[in-house]
């Protein structure tokens, strides 16, 4: 409390919640599981003799240790996918640096609906790309050999879970909680 010449004013600081510490950890995992996805080779693999991921197609050629890859981004659906994906994630590491300074800035709660919405449209994006990919891979691949979606598709299933936590996390209102902190 701090008075003033006429009367008592009351200072009231903003305290950092954990729901909120856990929300930026939420997006933090995300960013690292997105970053993942994109990055990995395996997005589709069919009995060990090829792989297919976000950049290329590879298939082994009748000698074990020759692989020959062709790039994928000659097709719209998976420039779409790939790009959808790649919008998520710029939105999720956007959300995650204005969590991050909103932790270093005394009056957090103006930055908890931004990053919350942000954060909506990330999983949006990523649901459509991760909705999208397998629809369309079923559709134009000639399914003869078994295929099985693989750990990056699991991955990017993952980052848009967390960022959907981390969207919720952040949508709670902080009044209602900060009183106990």
């Amino acid at each position: 409390m701090a008075s003033s010449g006429s009367g008592v004013e009351e200072v009231r600081v903003s305290v950092l919640t954990p729901l909120k510490l856990v929300g930026l950890v939420c997006i933090f995992l995300a960013l690292c599981l997105d970053l993942g996805a994109v990055l990995s080779p395996a997005w589709v693999t069919a009995d060990h003799q090829s792989y297919l991921s976000l950049w290329e197609s590879c298939n082994k050629l009748g000698n074990p240790e020759t692989w020959r890859c062709k790039t994928t981004l000659n097709s719209d659906w998976q420039i779409a996918t790939l790009s959808m994906l790649l919008g998520g994630a710029a939105i999720i590491l956007i959300a995650f640096l204005v969590g991050l300074i909103s932790i270093c800035v005394g009056s957090r709660r103006r930055f908890y609906r931004p990053v919350a919405v942000m954060l909506f449209a990330a999983v949006v994006l990523q649901v459509c790309s991760l909705v999208l990919y397998p629809i369309k891979f079923i559709e134009t691949v000639n399914l003869r050999i078994y295929h099985e979606f693989n750990w990056g598709y699991g991955l990017a299933w993952g980052a848009t879970i967390f960022s959907f936590g981390g969207a919720i996390l952040y949508c709670l209102n902080p009044k209602n909680y900060e009183d106990y902190y």
